[in-house]
C-alpha cells in the first residue's frame, strides 16, 4: 500500500531538488532540466514545504545541503534510478521480463527443471531465477514473485495453483531390499526421516495397517541427501516418486515395499494476492497449468 498521496512529492520536484544538490544552484539546475530558475524555485519551496524540513541552505552564492538535505538526497536518487530502471524494462519488454521463483529443491530440481526447457522456448521474453527456500515467508519482504509450496493452502495472503499431490515410496539399496519381504520387515531396519516431515513413516506404517516403530534414525533436511544416504546403504528412505524414479531405473535403489503412499500434502504454486500478477508470472501461470495431470 503506498503512503499517503501528500507526503509523496511530485517527480518535478525530486528532479529539481536533486539537480540543485548535484550542481550547486539553481540556474545551473534550471539549464540541466530545461526550466526556468523561477520553476526550479518552485519546486524547491513546494518541497520543503511537504516534507516539512530545510533540505537546502544559501551559502554565499551556492545553494548546499542541510544535514537533512544529505540524508535525503541519497534515499531520492535511489528512487529515482529505480523507477527510471523500472520504466526502461517495462517498456523494453512489456510482455515478458524476470521471474523469480523460490523453490522447494527436491521438487524444484526433479519435478519443474526438467520442464523449464518447454517453457523458455515458449516464452524466450521472460528469464526465470530460482531460489531455494525451504519454508514459507513473507513476500513483503523477499523479492519473489511466487514459491513453491507443499503442504495445506496455509500460506498467509496468497494465491493458489495445485499442482500435484505427493506420493511417497520406501526405497533402500539393492542389498538392503532384499531384507525387506513385506512393509512389517522394516520395522527391523534402519529408517531415514526428513525434519520438514517427522511423522512420514508413521502416518505409512499406519496406511499399512501397522504400528509405527520407534523415531530414532538419521535425520536430513533434504531429499538429494537422504536420497544419497539410502543409496550407501544407510537405511530406508521414504522418498516422494519423482525424486526416486531415477535412482529406481538406474538399479541404485531398489523399492522396499510394493506400496506407494499418497502423503498428507499437496504441491501448490503460490504468489501474493495483494500485488498484480506481472506479466511473466501470467505467462509462468498459462504455461504451468498445461504442465499437470488431468483431474
Amino acid at each position: 500500500m503506498l503512503m499517503h498521496r501528500r507526503f509523496l512529492p511530485s517527480i518535478p520536484a525530486l528532479l529539481a531538488f536533486e539537480a540543485v544538490a548535484r550542481l550547486g544552484s539553481a540556474t545551473a539546475a534550471a539549464q540541466d532540466l530545461s526550466v526556468t530558475q523561477s520553476a526550479i524555485s518552485r519546486q524547491l519551496k513546494t518541497l520543503e514545504e511537504q516534507i516539512g524540513a530545510q533540505l537546502l541552505a544559501r551559502q554565499g552564492r551556492t545553494l548546499v545541503l542541510t544535514p537533512a538535505g544529505r540524508s535525503y538526497v541519497e534515499q531520492v536518487r535511489d528512487v529515482l534510478n529505480r523507477l527510471g530502471s523500472a520504466s526502461v524494462a517495462a517498456g523494453a519488454n512489456a510482455e515478458g521480463g524476470p521471474l523469480n521463483l523460490a523453490i522447494l529443491p527436491a521438487f524444484g530440481m526433479h519435478w519443474l527443471a526438467p520442464r523449464l526447457a518447454d517453457f523458455a522456448l515458449a516464452h524466450p521474453q521472460v528469464t526465470v531465477n530460482l531460489s531455494t527456500r525451504l519454508a514459507p515467508f513473507d513476500f513483503r519482504a523477499q523479492p519473489f514473485d511466487a514459491a513453491i509450496h507443499f503442504g495445506r493452502r496455509d500460506w498467509p495472503g496468497a494465491d493458489y495453483l495445485p499442482l500435484i499431490p505427493e506420493t511417497v515410496v520406501a526405497v533402500a539399496a539393492p542389498d538392503m531390499a532384499t531384507n525387506a519381504t513385506d512393509a512389517a520387515s522394516l520395522r527391523a531396519l534402519p529408517l531415514l526421516h526428513l525434519e520438514t516431515r517427522p511423522r512420514a513413516w508413521a502416518r505409512w506404517f499406519a496406511a499399512q495397517d501397522l504400528p509405527a516403530p520407534d523415531a530414532s534414525g538419521m535425520m536430513f533436511d533434504q531429499f538429494s541427501t537422504m536420497a544419497q544416504a539410502a543409496i550407501h546403504g544407510l537405511g530406508v528412505a521414504l522418498l516422494p516418486t519423482f525424486v526416486a524414479q531415477a535412482h529406481l531405473d538406474s538399479g541404485a535403489l531398489r523399492a522396499a515395499s510394493p506400496n506407494a503412499e499418497q502423503s498428507v500434502g499437496d504441491y501448490y504454486l503460490v504468489w501474493p494476492a495483494e500485488r498484480p500478477v506481472p506479466p511473466s508470472l501470467q505467462a509462468f501461470l498459462a504455461w504451468l497449468s498445461t504442465q499437470l495431470p488431468n483431474p
